[in-house]
Order: C-alpha cells, then sequence, then structure tokens
C-alpha cells in the first residue's frame, strides 16, 4: 500500500458517522462497533451552523447523527478541541464587526423575501389544486390562506418545505393532509402498530378528501350551517388563535 493510499485510509478512519452510545465518551460507528473518542476531542453541539460547517471543513472530526424514520438529525460534531476553540475565536472577531452585522441583515431581508415569494407562490399553487367552482371562490381563497400559513414556515418539516417533489404534488399533499386533520377522525384515530396500516386510513381518508372537494368543484350547493370545509376553517382558525 503506498503513501497515498495510506493517507486515505486514515482520513477515512478520521472522518467518520456515527452514533451516541449511553457509555461516555463512545460512539458507535454504522455496523455497530464501539469507539472511543480521543481524549484531546470535545463534543461540538449542533446550533451554531458556521462554526460546526468550519469545524467540519478543518480536518478530522465525527459527525453524530440519528435517524427517525425518514429524516436524520444531527446530534454535533465530535473535534479536536484546539480546533474548536480555534475557529469559535476567529468567528467571534468576524462576528463582532460592523460589516458582519451589515451582511447578516442584509442576508435576512433577502431570506424575508424568498419566504414571502415561496408562501405567494405555494398560495397559488394551493387554489389551483382545489379548483372550486366560482361559487366557492371566496372559501377557497380562505383555505388557500390557511393551509399556506400552516404549511410554509421555514423549517415546519411539512411536505410544503421539501424540494424533492414539484410544487404543484407539495400543495395537493397539504390540503389533503390539512382536510385529514380537520374533516376526519384521524387525529382521534386508534391505529394498529402494524406496518403498513397507517399508510393504509391515510390512503382511505385521503380518497374521502378528494371526494370532497370535487363537491365544491363542481359548485353543488352547500347550506352554510352544513358546509364541512366552513367549519373546518373555523375550527382551524380557532386553534391557530389558542
Amino acid at each position: 500500500m503506498n503513501c497515498r493510499s495510506n493517507a486515505l485510509k486514515l482520513m477515512q478512519e478520521q472522518i467518520r458517522v456515527v452514533r451516541k452510545s449511553p457509555r461516555r465518551r463512545r460512539v458507535l460507528t454504522e455496523d455497530g462497533t464501539l469507539l472511543r473518542v480521543p481524549e484531546a476531542w470535545s463534543l461540538l453541539p449542533p446550533g451554531d451552523a458556521a462554526l460546526t460547517r468550519r469545524t467540519k471543513k478543518a480536518g478530522p472530526h465525527w459527525l453524530v447523527q440519528q435517524k427517525k424514520g425518514r429524516r436524520v438529525f444531527s446530534q454535533g460534531v465530535w473535534a479536536p478541541t484546539a480546533t474548536i476553540e480555534r475557529i469559535r475565536n476567529e468567528l467571534e472577531k468576524e462576528r463582532s464587526t460592523e460589516q458582519y452585522a451589515k451582511r447578516k441583515k442584509q442576508a435576512k431581508v433577502r431570506r424575508d423575501q424568498q419566504q414571502s415569494d415561496y408562501v405567494n407562490e405555494f398560495r397559488r399553487a394551493v387554489l389551483t389544486f382545489l379548483d372550486f367552482d366560482a361559487r366557492y371562490e371566496q372559501l377557497a381563497g380562505e383555505m388557500a390562506e390557511q393551509i399556506s400559513r400552516h404549511a410554509t414556515p421555514v423549517g415546519s418539516g411539512t411536505v410544503a418545505r421539501t424540494k424533492r417533489i414539484p410544487i404543484e404534488r407539495r400543495a395537493g399533499s397539504a390540503v389533503i393532509a390539512w382536510l385529514r386533520h380537520h374533516t376526519t377522525e384521524y387525529d382521534s384515530m386508534k391505529i394498529e402498530r402494524v406496518k403498513g396500516r397507517r399508510r393504509e386510513v391515510r390512503r382511505k381518508l385521503a380518497s374521502q378528501s378528494k371526494r370532497l372537494l370535487q363537491f365544491y368543484r363542481d359548485g353543488k350547493r352547500v347550506p352554510e350551517e352544513k358546509c364541512r370545509l366552513r367549519r373546518a376553517l373555523l375550527q382551524s382558525q380557532s386553534d391557530n388563535d389558542g
């Protein structure tokens, strides 16, 4: 094995993805091997994205992750204490300057504008998916507003925040999810802990929701006091106010 191969092997050993272990200063590799964390290392908790990013880029580190379903959550980074402290000090100096404060303010303005633009785009996609008859134009607008407000906050983890599928599908999924929680008994159902059972229940409820939407798309008259979507809106607004 030549020097380059040795260096690559060493780097692969120094940069790992690991899991927490109940034992102090121990971690588990992907294959379940128990490792001792080097004495000169410290755990950098999540929260400061710039510090974490620069620490990882600086060299050896072990990224601690936990998988829940399809989502992966960071639980911090083990890295040399000296590296973490050096980068933390560098960042503190940078962040104390007027130039940094100005850049941060400008970045926030850009993020706020991007979020506002996305909420408006998503609301239009929800309206397109609803496709209600003109008789229910106002109802559709109120639903689109309520659903978009619920689905689009940054960090909400809802389907509206994923970029893996087109916005049209995101909007449709958000509508069906909103209807599932506000027009069915889903939240109070006792569903067996059997693989695939919850997915099956959701499919059946989605079919019910689509039939309900079709009623409003066809423009059939519904007395105000019997309008399930109007009741759902009132309940949703009440939940948000509470």
